[in-house]
């Protein structure tokens, strides 16, 4: 068996070098396509009849991945979000090991021939204007935790940013102004998105008022948001932060407990709402990260929505009147 035969090297490879240094993949998609292996590689050593590490490129057939991608929906229980995922992360180590290997291009051919399946597209969730008043308002600003979660909660709004964004801020990414108080309104932040992209994003002096007192007396090289033991907010600290304002506010504001808030829903609040008041959408990408612009226009789609639902109802309530 020749070395480029054995599987296990190019997993390694494909682990360690492809997705980190060649296509500098954020972390979490890392993780995502190592899980995805961990999943895969055990199913196809049982089906193959072999050790996971005497695995060969060939052992990795189509009829077995069906079939492992039957088995994550039947037996598993995955949806076809997940079961798409996984298939991804085999059709890019297939792609990686034949980019490197030409003898496996036909193997590698034949692998891409799997196509995901169709998923119907959830609706964007976000909130309304009072919804996210309301949300912002919770917070007991009497108190250091009250001001700091504030901050938090403007800053996802203000920015847009993934909860990994803004847990990763420091200090020395934020650009306020400190020495010019009559040009804050060029106040910044540079926030690194996936793949560790930086974009710059504008901050309201709204914003501005409330990072200052964080961030005074303290090293450019902090993180801008710590927990109670000082250290810094992890996203998942931002996730919980939010979920329990969202739940509070829930019990007096009776559309908001019929939704799912988390960071992504203020992602998604910030893009609709930008989108309504008519800044363009190339902006909004720019805003928000996205590398393709049809990421963004599912809000322009969302947008198209209501204002259809507007006209229908316009429409009913004219009908109702005539007659």
């Amino acid at each position: 068996m020749h070395n480029t035969e054995l599987l296990s090297p190019w997993v390694r490879r494909f682990l360690l070098e492809y997705l980190v240094s060649e296509r500098n993949l954020a972390r979490n998609t890392q993780q995502s396509y190592r899980d995805a292996l961990r999943q895969f590689l055990p199913f196809i050593a049982r089906a193959a009849h072999r050790r996971i590490e005497q695995l060969c490129v060939e052992d990795i057939s189509p009829s077995r991945t069906r079939a492992f991608l039957q088995d994550l929906e039947k037996t598993r229980g995955c949806g076809i979000a997940t079961r798409n995922q996984r298939l991804a992360a085999i059709h890019s180590l297939a792609r990686f090991i034949a980019l490197y290997s030409p003898e496996h291009l036909e193997w590698s051919g034949q692998l891409q021939t799997i196509a995901s399946k169709k998923v119907a597209r959830p609706l964007i969730g976000y909130l309304e204007k009072d919804e996210l008043d309301a949300l912002l308002k919770a917070p007991d600003q009497r108190t250091p935790q009250g001001r700091r979660d504030y901050a938090v909660l403007l800053f996802l709004y203000n920015t847009g940013a993934r909860a990994d964004e803004v847990a990763q801020v420091r200090i020395g990414d934020l650009d306020l102004d400190l020495g010019a108080a009559s040009s804050r309104d060029g106040s910044s932040v540079v926030l690194r998105g996936k793949g560790n992209k930086p974009r710059r994003c504008p901050l309201w002096q709204r914003t501005v008022d409330e990072l200052r007192p964080l961030i005074d007396r303290r090293a450019a090289t902090e993180h801008v948001f710590l927990n109670r033991r000082g250290q810094p907010l992890t996203r998942f600290g931002i996730h919980a932060l939010v979920e329990r304002y969202a739940a509070h506010v829930a019990t007096a504001l009776p559309s908001l407990a019929k939704k799912r808030v988390s960071p992504h829903t203020i992602r998604h609040t910030t893009a609709t709402h930008l989108l309504r008041s008519g800044v363009d959408i190339n902006t909004i990408r720019a805003w928000l990260g996205h590398v393709c612009l049809s990421t963004t226009n599912v809000y322009a789609e969302v947008d198209l929505e209501m204002k259809a639902k507007a006209l229908a109802e316009l429409l009913s309530n004219v009908v109702d009147e005539v007659s």
